[in-house]
């Protein structure tokens, strides 16, 4: 069974976090939120509180296929301000595994020089940020080897169905999702 972790941290962005969660699971794959504080509970940017699986302290994490970093402020500045984040990650797409950035999230990426160079898209609050060190294409979604970056809260639905893409058959995403296709804006 594949597997993919969520990194949640306080100050998430609810959609960009939660939208993939619940794609992955209907696509039958094992997916676990992972808080980087110290406590389970964490608190959306919208005062949603989630009660993570795991703490990141306290599990291995680099044994999945996938990892999802949210963004939504401050959680995506509190996400590159953990280098346990950052070690973590440059593990996974060091290793070619699924990394997956949304919004202010691939300002992970920069901050731990994973990826450089690479085709990226992310919230235009951003951008400016991130087009010194890598390309920036724009769009809703795109992706570039196992990268795949995402613009913003309104396209969640879109970044989590090309995340589920890469780790399910064709036939299986039919199958789940009667055939949906989401089209660009």
């Amino acid at each position: 069974m594949k597997k993919v972790y969520v990194l949640l941290a306080d100050g998430f962005e609810t959609i960009e976090a939660l939208t993939p969660v619940d794609i992955l699971h209907r696509c039958r794959i094992d997916v676990c939120t992972v808080a980087i504080g110290n406590s389970k509970t964490v608190k959306s940017s919208h005062k949603v509180t989630v009660n993570a699986d795991l703490l990141l302290d306290e599990a291995d994490v680099t044994d999945g296929d996938a990892i999802i970093l949210p963004g939504g402020f401050p959680g995506y500045v509190n996400l590159a301000d953990s280098v346990e984040v950052g070690n973590l990650v440059k593990y996974y797409y060091e290793n070619g595994r699924i990394v997956a950035a949304i919004c202010g999230g691939p300002t992970v990426l920069k901050r731990y020089e994973i990826a450089t160079g690479k085709k990226i898209t992310c919230h235009s609050s951003v951008q400016a940020e991130m087009e010194s060190d890598y390309e920036y294409v724009g769009g809703n979604v795109c992706k570039d080897g196992n990268l795949i970056t995402g613009k913003g809260a309104g396209l969640s639905l879109e970044f989590a169905i090309a995340i589920a893409k890469r780790l399910v058959d064709e036939s299986t995403m039919k199958k789940l999702f009667n055939g949906l296709q989401i089209q660009p804006l």
